[in-house]
């Protein structure tokens, strides 16, 4: 097996198109090498633990109104023409989403980590819910099968905050500045939302190998 380290942020919309991308590439290559491992970055690590409004955020981000609108019509081009469904207009805060990463963090525990990872998306980007909540983090704890009261006692608590923190810190001294980043077997990095063909030739040169 070849580790493929994928470091994301679940409110980051590049991420999740750049993971569609590489699913499709996957069911494509079945008998691919790669064994996916989901680390954390907190696009905003600074965020209020509440969130904030998100239209106030992206404008803050992309420098006003005109700015965010550019910044996402991008998005939404780009899922639109590989066929994922996002609904952005459901979206109305931006979460701190250190809860989230720790429920990624203790999904992968239980082999879970990408049913986990790709809810988070769904519920973020298709549902418009807030992934800083805890019911709504232990509602999809519990539809991967896993123990939804524990989460909620795990999510009370200060369980693993300091190691996700070290991650992230670690993930930005490695020389990573933005999501999705992949790493593969720990060496080469692959930035930004590729597309499935790439990573096909990848599958096939690391098989040929």
């Amino acid at each position: 097996m070849v580790k493929l380290n994928l470091f994301s942020d679940p409110i980051c919309p590049w991420c999740y198109i750049g993971y569609t991308e590489l699913t499709r590439a996957l069911a494509e290559r079945p008998k691919h090498p790669f064994d996916l491992e989901w680390l954390p970055f907190q696009l905003n690590p600074d965020m209020p633990a509440d969130g904030v409004d998100r239209r106030a955020y992206l404008e803050a981000k992309f420098g006003g109104k005109e700015g965010a609108v550019k910044a996402y019509a991008q998005v939404s081009e780009r899922a639109e023409q590989i066929g994922l469904e996002i609904d952005l207009s459901s979206i109305s805060r931006t979460p701190n989403t250190l809860d989230a990463h720790r429920l990624i963090h203790w999904s992968g525990v239980e082999g879970r980590q990408t049913p986990v990872a790709t809810a988070l998306f769904r519920a973020y980007f298709n549902e418009g819910r807030d992934i800083s909540e805890h019911e709504v983090l232990a509602d999809i704890a519990d539809g991967a099968g896993m123990d939804a009261a524990l989460i909620l006692r795990l999510l009370a608590s200060d369980a693993d905050k300091d190691e996700i923190l070290q991650k992230d810190a670690m993930a930005r001294e490695m020389g990573v500045k933005a999501v999705p980043t992949f790493v593969v077997a720990g060496q080469h990095a692959v930035p930004g939302a590729q597309p499935s063909d790439l990573w096909v030739k990848v599958i096939d040169e690391l098989v040929g190998a």
